[in-house]
């Protein structure tokens, strides 16, 4: 079996011209004070895209740990998204402002609306895309995109600028394989980013996957974060233990049959299978203080 520095992490080129590695390391509920500890031990087992976000409070400790690395800032893929309080074209760029300096960045590879929040602002996440599509303009990230739309929300931000989001990251996994909004991302020309790729651990004790799992001699995370590479999206799943991490990252050596992903994308249990909100009510924006 290779090693993940024998195996070259693939890069899926973007709407604007860039490229994003299509494997990477989520920090979702990965606290401040550990995130230095934990992405420290993701970069040093070979990840080199990051994901973050405003709402997980952990930018200060993902950027300590970017700091003490000693990787070239070239050589690494950061993403961070906007939090919901900061949807007004005003808070977006202060907020912005805010991730550089706690990440220690001069500029993020990725900045995301991270919810479209339909029932808060009167409504109006159009105004919100147009102040990440300055951000854009004006160098202070590579690529804007959203997480969470749905393809309505997809359609009235397209149809209002013109711009389509490089990326929708949006919660996929073999129980809610969400393909309404795959689809819509991908006719519009934009990726899929697969948030929650093992629902939380749920697929893991699948029989299919474990069937499968068995049969390929991996286990059954890996099958699973197989599952998407193989479907074109980006995934980047989050541990805090070394030994998962490198389990996450040896993925790239095997392939699955055609027969093989269509058995697991079968497991769709519809709404039913949905681990987090739904964008189309997710309304939360933290109690101020």
């Amino acid at each position: 079996m290779s090693t993940p520095s024998e195996t070259t992490t693939p890069h899926l080129s973007l709407n604007d011209g860039s490229s994003i590695p299509q494997l990477g390391f989520g920090t979702f509920k990965v606290a401040d004070d550990d995130a230095p500890r934990v992405v420290g031990d993701a970069l040093e087992a070979g990840y080199r895209h990051l994901d973050t976000a405003q709402m997980y409070g952990n930018e200060s400790g993902v950027g300590a740990a970017i700091a003490a690395s000693g990787i070239p800032r070239d050589e690494l893929y950061v993403t961070t998204k906007l939090h919901n309080p900061f949807h007004r074209p005003a808070d977006v760029r202060s907020s912005f402002a805010a991730s550089l300096e706690k990440l220690g960045l001069d500029r993020v590879d990725l900045f995301l609306i991270h919810w479209p929040l339909p029932t808060r602002y009167d409504g109006d996440y159009v105004s919100t895309w147009e102040a990440m599509l300055g951000l854009l303009a004006e160098g202070g990230t590579r690529s804007v995109g959203v997480s969470n739309f749905q393809p309505d929300h997809l359609e009235r931000i397209v149809s209002a600028t013109g711009a389509v989001p490089a990326v929708n990251q949006i919660e996929v996994h073999p129980y809610f394989t969400n393909e309404a909004a795959r689809a819509a991302t991908l006719a519009h020309g934009a990726r899929v980013e697969a948030w929650s790729p093992i629902a939380r651990g749920q697929v893991l004790d699948d029989a299919v996957i474990g069937r499968i799992a068995a049969e390929l001699g991996r286990t059954p995370s890996q099958v699973t974060l197989r599952w998407h590479l193989e479907r074109g999206d980006i995934v980047f799943p989050k541990t805090t233990r070394p030994e998962r991490m490198a389990e996450n990252l040896a993925v790239l050596d095997f392939t699955l049959t055609p027969d093989q992903v269509a058995e697991i994308s079968a497991l769709d249990r519809g709404e039913s299978g949905r681990t987090g909100p739904n964008p189309d009510t997710f309304d939360w924006i933290p109690a101020a203080g």
